[in-house]
C-alpha cells in the first residue's frame, strides 16, 4: 500500500469541506459566506456579521434587533461562574481563565442539550456562549487581578458593552467603531489552528463546550493568538530602548539571532499582505493621539513593518495592527489573546455546527521514523 505524502504541519493539505470561509491569497481576499471580509467590516456591525457567520445569511432588520436581544438578555453570567473565578490563582493567564469557565458552563447545562449535537442545537448553546464571553473575558481578568466585578449593561450594544467592561469606562464613538471593526477582522478565518481543533474535537462527537475548549488552548499559543500580546511588548520595549531611532537595530539585532519578530507572516498568506493588516492599519493615525506616547509608537510601528519587508520580504498579519490598537484603547495587554477567542467564537460555533451536520472521524495516519524488528 503507498503511504499518502507527508507535509509537515498540514502545509497545503485540505482537511474539509467548509461553506463557511475562505483565504482567497490570489484576489487578497478573505470570503465569508460569499461575502468580502474587509467590505462587510467596513460597512456592518460585528453582530451582523456575527449573525451572518451563523446562520449563512446577513440578518432582515427585524432578525437583527432580536439577534442582539438574545445576546442582551444571554450577557450576563451565572453567579457560580463568578464563584468560580474567585477561586482561580492569581497567576493564571486570562485564557486559561476563559477555558476553565468554558468547560464549567458545560455542566449547567441540561444534559440532553449538552449531548444534542446536531446543528441547531450547537447554534442554540453558541449563541449563548457568544454573548457570555464579553463579561467571562473582562471578568476573568478582574478576579485574576484583585478588581471588582463588572456586570454587562443592557443599555449597550455588544461591542460598546465589551469595551466598557474591559476598560472600566464608557468608550467613546470612535473606540467602539474600532474596536467593533478589530472583532470583526477576528471572527473568522478558514482553518487556522484552533478552528481545526475544535472541528477535530468534534468530529467525536464531543460537545460544543468540549471543542470550544480545545480551541481556547490552541489559540493561547503565542505562534496563533498570542501574537498580538507579543506584538505590543515588542513596541513597548523599542521605545524603552530609545524609540524609533533605534527601532531599525533592534529588529535587525533580533533577526541576526534567530528570533522571531511576532505578527510578521503568515503559512496562507505567504509573501503576500493579510487583507486585515492593510484595513486595520487606516485606524492607528486616529488613535494615536490618545496616549502620550502614541505617535512614537506609531513611528515604531512604521520603521519595523519596513524593516521586515526589506530584511524578509514579509507582510504583517492582523496581529501586528491589533497588538497597537488595542494598547492604544487602553485595554490591558494580558486581555488582547483573549478577546480574540471572544471574537472568533462566532466562527468556531459555526464551524462546530458545520462538522456536527455533516460528520467524518478526522483520523490521519503518520510517517514512521523509528526502528523496526527489535525483540523484547
Amino acid at each position: 500500500m503507498t503511504q499518502p505524502a507527508y507535509s509537515p504541519g498540514l502545509e497545503g493539505v485540505i482537511a474539509t469541506a467548509t461553506s463557511i470561509s475562505y483565504l482567497d491569497t490570489e484576489h487578497e481576499q478573505i470570503v465569508l459566506r460569499g461575502y468580502d471580509l474587509m467590505e462587510l467590516a467596513r460597512s456592518k456591525r460585528y453582530t451582523e456579521v456575527a449573525y451572518l457567520t451563523l446562520y449563512g445569511r446577513l440578518p432582515e432588520a427585524s432578525e437583527l434587533r432580536a439577534f442582539e436581544d438574545r445576546l442582551r438578555q444571554e450577557a450576563e453570567l451565572p453567579e457560580e461562574v463568578y464563584r468560580l473565578l474567585d477561586l482561580l490563582p492569581s497567576r493564571m493567564h486570562v485564557m486559561d481563565a476563559q477555558r476553565t469557565v468554558l468547560s464549567y458552563l458545560a455542566g449547567l447545562e441540561d444534559p440532553a442539550e449538552l449531548q444534542d449535537t446536531s446543528p441547531e442545537a450547537d447554534l442554540r448553546k453558541g449563541v449563548r456562549v457568544l454573548a457570555r464571553m464579553p463579561a467571562l473575558t473582562a471578568n476573568a481578568y478582574r478576579a485574576l487581578r484583585g478588581l471588582p466585578r463588572v456586570r454587562p449593561d443592557p443599555s449597550l450594544g455588544f461591542s460598546e458593552g465589551f469595551l466598557y467592561m474591559l476598560v472600566g469606562t464608557r468608550p467613546d464613538p470612535e473606540a467602539v467603531r474600532v474596536f467593533d471593526v478589530t472583532l470583526t477582522c477576528y471572527i473568522e478565518h478558514e482553518m487556522p489552528n484552533s478552528t481545526f481543533a475544535a472541528r477535530v474535537i468534534a468530529s467525536t462527537l464531543s460537545d460544543l463546550y468540549g471543542a470550544l475548549v480545545g480551541a481556547a488552548a490552541s489559540l493561547k499559543g503565542p505562534l496563533h493568538g498570542g501574537a498580538n500580546e507579543a506584538v505590543a511588548h515588542m513596541l513597548l520595549e523599542i521605545l524603552e530602548a530609545g524609540g524609533s531611532a533605534r527601532a531599525e537595530q533592534y529588529v535587525l539585532d533580533r533577526l541576526r539571532r534567530g528570533e522571531r519578530i511576532m505578527g510578521f507572516g503568515h503559512r496562507v498568506y505567504m509573501r503576500r499582505p493579510d487583507p486585515r493588516a492593510v484595513f486595520l492599519r487606516e485606524a492607528l493615525p486616529g488613535l494615536a493621539g490618545r496616549r502620550p506616547e502614541g505617535e512614537e509608537l506609531l513611528r515604531i510601528y512604521g520603521v519595523v513593518e519596513a524593516v521586515m519587508r526589506r530584511e524578509k520580504g514579509l507582510h504583517p498579519n492582523a496581529d501586528y495592527p491589533v497588538g497597537l490598537l488595542y494598547y492604544l484603547l487602553g485595554i490591558p495587554i494580558e486581555l488582547y489573546t483573549p478577546i480574540f477567542l471572544a471574537a472568533r467564537t462566532a466562527g468556531l460555533v459555526a464551524h462546530v455546527a458545520e462538522q456536527h451536520g455533516d460528520n467524518r472521524l478526522f483520523r490521519p495516519r503518520v510517517l514512521y521514523q523509528g526502528p523496526r524488528g527489535l525483540r523484547p
